[in-house]
């Protein structure tokens, strides 16, 4: 992946005011881009987003012939398997334990080492038709079936392996949906961390995720995803124009936009962006700003 120079700050912000929503996907000749990044964008920004509808629409990023319909289906098969939990569930272990013996035993959910070299493992239709996942988007499906069936549910982000949580801070159960649903004690959930992190857990890396905390990850997932894959070059742009339409994103963003673009022939776009990314730094790193409208000439010249 190509990052922002080194020496480059790395402010956060609304950044996305003048990113033409559909730009990546009308090149493509997919007509329906402008609209999917219309409803992403109108999504992020709502009171309380809607966490499997954007994810879907990162899936049709993908799979443009996913469309409203398939959305629809995806949506049809959460209520539908939510359907099929008990009723008088009343506890946290009670939740848990329901959702492991449904979609970690009954539908097989889980996940495996080889799920994470698969782009489908991040789009939730392709997870809810495969059963197989990354640790983010089988927490989502857990997510999305116990939230319709009215659990006390929301994802958990520990540094490395995703996980879902259910009740309040003193009563918390953790569950990994990648394992099949298996429940985390504490001594599990710190062995987790320790092997992510090497440091020991922290009771704020227990805190549930919200939504926009969540697509970040996943376009983050995907986004690596694809810069190990050089040719992915078009996967790897969308995950950056997504990012670009949250509220809250680096403004190195723009410049790993604008490198991508140039990757792919797309000079003139790039140039462009590079000078408007060089027009947000020049007010506080003016060098590194030269240095971006330097490379913005010499991917211009690249059409001589």
């Amino acid at each position: 992946m190509h990052e922002s120079p080194d020496e480059s700050p790395d402010w956060s912000g609304d950044w996305s005011g003048d990113l033409p929503g559909g730009r990546s996907g009308d090149r493509s000749g997919d007509g329906g881009a402008a609209e999917r990044r219309r409803r992403f964008a109108e999504e992020v920004r709502s009171e309380r987003p809607d966490l499997a509808l954007l994810c879907l629409l990162v899936g049709a990023e993908a799979d443009p012939a996913l469309g409203e319909g398939g959305e629809d289906e995806a949506q049809i098969e959460l209520d539908r398997l939510a359907g099929l939990l008990p009723f008088g569930l009343a506890t946290p272990p009670a939740w848990a334990s329901a959702l492991a013996a449904l979609l970690g035993g009954q539908c097989d959910f889980r996940g495996s080492p080889a799920d994470y070299q698969r782009l489908e493992s991040s789009l939730l239709h392709e997870v809810l038709r495969r059963r197989r996942g990354l640790p983010i988007l089988l927490s989502v499906v857990w997510i999305e079936v116990a939230r319709r069936a009215g659990a006390p549910v929301y994802g958990v982000a520990l540094p490395g392996h995703f996980v879902v949580g259910f009740g309040a801070p003193h009563e918390q159960i953790l569950a990994d949906p990648f394992a099949g649903g298996r429940l985390l004690t504490g001594a599990d959930t710190e062995l987790l961390v320790a092997g992510a992190t090497g440091a020991p857990l922290d009771p704020s890396m227990l805190t549930p995720a919200d939504p926009l905390e969540i697509m970040v990850r996943i376009l983050n997932n995907i986004r690596a995803w694809a810069a190990a894959r050089p040719e992915r070059t078009d996967v790897a742009l969308w995950a950056v124009e997504l990012s670009l339409l949250l509220p809250s994103h680096p403004a190195r963003l723009r410049y790993e936009r604008a490198q991508l673009l140039v990757e792919r022939g797309e000079f003139l776009a790039g140039a462009a962006e590079l000078d408007a990314y060089a027009d947000v730094v020049a007010a506080v790193e003016p060098t590194t700003a030269a240095a971006i409208r330097g490379r913005a000439r010499a991917a211009r010249a690249m059409l001589n």
